[in-house]
This record gives structure tokens, sequence and C-alpha cells, in this order.
């Protein structure tokens, strides 16, 4: 299994930007699709971003559209989530994700193996 640190999580006003890093262990980080979930004070946790191994395809949940960007660099074993024009409803636990081989355009948190001890984003209004 891989090992994921993530990082950048803090306290923002509304409006602000915010970018995560997630480090990954290993050698074989471009082997694993990536993602992004979160997970608000008594909410489940849920889906907000993925990416192929690759980087060819993308994408994010509809809540966070325009708004949050994914992106990976393999040379650097590190994903990243960019978080833009951040609301007080994007206030959560991130937590940074590693799945299979497998792409889904809206995959569940079942789909992925590993996980990060997560990052908090606090958005003030």
């Amino acid at each position: 299994q891989v090992q994921l640190v993530e990082s950048g999580g803090g306290l923002v006003q509304a409006g602000a930007s915010l970018r995560l890093s997630c480090a990954a262990s290993g050698r074989t980080f471009s082997s694993y699709v990536m993602g992004w979930f979160r997970q608000a004070p008594g909410k489940e946790r849920e889906f907000v971003a993925t990416i192929s191994r690759g980087s060819g395809r993308t994408s994010v949940a509809d809540s966070v559209k325009g708004r949050f960007t994914i992106s990976r660099d393999n040379a650097k074993n590190t994903v990243y989530l960019q978080m833009n024009s951040l609301k007080s409803e994007d206030t959560a636990v991130y937590y940074c994700a590693a799945g299979g081989i497998l792409y889904s355009d809206s995959p569940r948190a079942a789909d992925f193996g590993s996980w990060g001890q997560g990052t908090q984003v606090t958005v003030s209004s």
C-alpha cells in the first residue's frame, strides 16, 4: 500500500484560496488513480475530485466545479487540490486517497484503498 500525507489546510476567510498537497511514499505512485474527499462534522465523507494515473482525465464534484482543480506530479509523487473562492460550506477535513487503476468520474470512497490522515480546512464567513 501507498502511504499518504496531506498538508496545506488552514483557516481562511470566504473568497480566499488554498492549495492542498498530498505526498505519497513508494515508487508506484503513477499507477494509482488519486482522489480527494472531505468530511464535515456530522456528515458523511463525500467525493471532491479525482484524477487518472496519467492526468489525462479529471473530475470534480458539482459543489466545487469551477472553483477546485485537481492535478498531480508523478515525478514528485504528489497530488494537489487547488481551491479557489472558498465558501463556508467548504469547511471540512480533506482526505487524500489512492485507488486502483480504473478511473471513474464519480468514484466512491470504497474505490480507494489507501487514505491520508486528513487536513482541516476552515472557511470563515
